[in-house]
């Protein structure tokens, strides 16, 4: 794998998870069908936490939710963790020198 494949894949999950945040508000206000609140952790869990916690923070969305408030947090830390492993160990880079 190559360290921008793998840039790519953090910056379009992130991305992604950026926008169902959005969507999902939408649909809440609408009174429409949601995004199940599993997948948007499943997300964030593989990589997508630091867009699931911009989307909370941009679109004011579940922000009352004590899992996404707790949760989201957690798995953004858990996440730079595993980004900065795999820079580490698979791409030879040391971020904390």
């Amino acid at each position: 794998m190559s360290m921008q494949l793998f840039i790519l894949f953090i910056l379009a999950i992130n991305c992604w998870t950026f926008t169902l945040m959005y969507l999902d508000k939408q649909s809440a206000r609408r009174q429409q069908r949601r995004i199940p609140e599993k997948r948007l952790f499943t997300l964030s869990a593989f990589g997508g936490a630091i867009g699931a916690y911009a989307g909370m923070r941009a679109w004011r969305h579940k922000t009352k939710h004590r899992s996404f408030v707790i949760g989201i947090p957690l798995l953004v830390m858990l996440n730079l963790l595993l980004f900065a492993a795999v820079f580490h160990y698979v791409f030879d880079i040391s971020i904390f020198k």
